[in-house]
């Protein structure tokens, strides 16, 4: 057994290794010290949280420069062992080995690190005997509040918001929004303590999960245990981690551990904006041996799942519409059957166990409120390609697909312009969710090419307490684009775009068309082609792929009446030219918002993930984006899983 003057020495070379890499990196070798850091700290509000166990790997420096050059960054000591700094620290060793260290040292708490006003030796030796928990008095220090956007800070104070519930500091995150997630698989608020059993079982499991996720690999990755617990709890479920080892965990690990490589990865996307119907292999006599065949007596069988009834909503009917026309275009070669499951997670694991007991290859689940019941299927049957309609969601296990639908907006826009009377224009949007303000952006963005005086008068279906209708008669609209599909009972002409004649009736003019027939034709031939697989082959494997089609494709188009005048449909047959030759995007350029300009002249077009995450709105937009208060708790599910990002975070101000 070492004597503590050799522990010591060991020590001193992990402070020497730490020191030398630091320096060879450009970085500071020693401790970090809060004064030198935040010079005004002490001005700052303080409040005391007292003394308690804290996690030692959290304490990442010292408050004064005092005594940081007696350590490496590590917290390992540089000084000799003769010195009186040496001496000190070999007999706190011998003392802890002893009887153990039990005072409480002293630090100051900022932005969720603790840097030490009393105990570094105490510190650095637990850190050397790799102890997790040390006791600590402490003072946290409050940042000032910013109105400059600061994802750090306002992780910090959703932290702190957690921590007056919980008293828990060990469960970090490195986005917005991870408490407010992890609460709700809890099943707890965040704005009341909570009871001893829920924290009891809350740091078990998450005791657990670390221990496993970190001997399964999780040192590699730059996220938090916290961002991985999230990970993990959104497949498996949070209750199904008490009292559970960590060797389980770890086995589940293994299974969605590219969910996990892909959110270590920034959850980045590849989008996939054309059809690869093809397969390209190194070696195609070899892959043809292994090419999985569909015939008459072994079809490929496909189950759509929906989550309302095809005869009651206007966006599943247009699913079941290309339901159909799938197996037409495949007689015999595809079977297809669909289940409707109303926000039932057991209704759905239901339907997807028959469907996999009946052999299903492929199950097409049509609303982003699904995707986190087919991911979690897609955990159970890796064997079955799983679809979401939904677009800009990182998933490894469940491919989203949605349309391009931006393309054909403008497109009506420049229409709707021509036609308006008054250069007053209403615009129905659905719900707030990526891409949905990029249709709105792109339709205003057409009327004013058109019409530089034109006015886009927006409103939103999903609104509680307003209704839509109510809306474009006050505002007295001749020219309107309203929902995008018929509606599949009671059908009437307010869809698409449309106008009022002079008895108040309805005129339709164009709609926007979504070709979902095409869209699973196109799908299902890559299935065919064995092109499936190898479409990630050729793509960073810590990334998903996303299937965003659109006009060039034919998924997405519009439908013109003929009683369009002919200059206009000129106009729009030359723009639609110029969409599907890639030479032309409404988000080219310049782009002004109701507040200023967002790009200037000559910028390059914005990139898929600028277009999906736009939360502005276009310079001749009349109204705004809601506020999750004002919408109809009906879209809730749809819009947390796929919403704009400041209706999700409360804050819809515009850019």
């Amino acid at each position: 057994m070492a004597t503590t003057s050799e522990e010591y020495i060991k020590a001193r070379k992990l402070a020497n290794k730490e020191y030398q890499k630091a320096l060879s990196e450009g970085r500071y070798p020693y401790l970090p010290a809060l004064e030198y850091m935040l010079p005004k700290w002490s001005t700052f509000p303080e409040e005391p949280v007292g003394t308690r166990e804290i996690p030692i790997s959290f304490i990442v420096g010292t408050v004064t420069t005092g005594r940081q050059d007696c350590f490496a960054r590590n917290f390992m000591p540089l000084l000799a062992p003769d010195t009186e700094f040496g001496v000190k620290w070999i007999s706190l060793m011998d003392y802890q080995i002893s009887e153990g260290i039990a005072d409480a040292i002293k630090v100051i708490e900022f932005m969720g690190k603790f840097y030490v006003l009393e105990g570094n030796k105490r510190v650095s030796v637990l850190k050397y005997l790799e102890q997790p928990t040390i006791l600590a008095t402490v003072t946290r220090i409050l940042p000032p509040k910013t109105d400059e956007p600061d994802t750090e800070l306002n992780i910090y104070y959703e932290f702190l918001n957690f921590f007056k519930c919980t008293s828990i500091y060990d469960i970090t995150f490195t986005e917005e929004g991870g408490y407010e997630k992890l609460a709700e698989a809890v099943g707890k608020p965040l704005d009341e303590p909570w009871d001893d059993d829920s924290i009891m079982d809350l740091k078990s499991c998450f005791l657990n999960f670390t221990k496993a996720y970190m001997t399964s690999g999780g040192k590699a990755f730059q996220i938090t245990p916290g961002d991985a617990f999230l990970v993990y709890i959104g497949i498996y479920k949070y209750e199904s981690l008490i009292n559970t080892p960590a060797e389980e965990i770890k086995k589940n690990l293994g299974q969605i551990w590219r969910e996990i490589r892909i959110r270590a990865n920034g959850n980045q996307i590849t989008f996939s904006e054309e059809p690869q119907l093809e397969k390209i292999d190194a070696i195609p006599i070899i892959s043809n041996l292994m090419k999985k065949t569909y015939s008459e007596s072994k079809p490929l069988k496909v189950l759509f799942l929906y989550n309302n009834y095809p005869e009651k909503s206007r966006w599943v009917n247009g699913h079941e519409q290309g339901r159909l026309e799938l197996e037409q275009a495949f007689p015999g070669i595809v079977k297809t059957q669909f289940c409707v499951c109303v926000n039932s997670e057991e209704q759905f694991d239901d339907a997807v166990d028959a469907a996999v007991g009946d052999g299903a290859d492929l199950i097409i689940t049509i609303s982003p409120a699904q995707m986190e019941y087919a991911l979690r299927a897609s955990v159970k049957y890796p064997q079955i390609k799983f679809l979401n309609c939904s677009i800009y969601l990182s998933q490894a296990g469940v491919r989203p697909y949605y349309g391009r639908m931006h393309e054909a907006k403008l497109l009506l826009g420049c229409i709707a312009a021509a036609l308006s009377p008054d250069h007053r224009i209403g615009y129905v949007a659905n719900y707030p969710i990526s891409g949905a303000v990029a249709n709105i952006n792109a339709f205003a963005i057409g009327a004013a090419m058109v019409d530089p005086q034109a006015k886009i008068h927006l409103t939103w279906s999903c609104l509680k307490d307003k209704s839509w209708r109510d809306f474009i008669k006050e505002e007295n609209l001749n020219i309107v684009s309203g929902p995008d599909l018929i509606r599949p009972q009671n059908a009437d002409n307010e869809y698409g775009l449309y106008s009022h004649d002079e008895n108040g009736g309805i005129v339709n003019i164009a709609f926007p068309l979504w070709n979902w027939g095409l869209y699973y034709e196109l799908i299902v031939q890559k299935i065919l082609n064995d092109a499936w697989d190898s479409e990630e082959a050729g793509i960073d494997k810590d990334t998903s792929v996303n299937y965003w089609w659109g006009m060039a494709s034919g998924v997405i188009d519009i439908k013109k009446t003929e009683s369009l005048p002919y200059g206009v449909n000129k106009l729009v047959d030359g723009l639609k030219k110029s969409i599907t030759a890639d030479d032309f995007s409404p988000f080219d350029g310049e782009l002004r918002s109701q507040t200023g300009i967002i790009k200037p002249e000559d910028s390059p077009r914005l990139t898929n993930e600028e277009i999906l995450d736009m939360d502005w709105l276009n310079e001749n937009v009349i109204g705004s984006i809601p506020a999750m208060e004002d919408i109809v708790e009906s879209a809730y599910r749809t819009i947390k899983t796929n919403g704009v990002t400041s209706v999700i975070k409360g804050d819809t101000s515009l850019t």
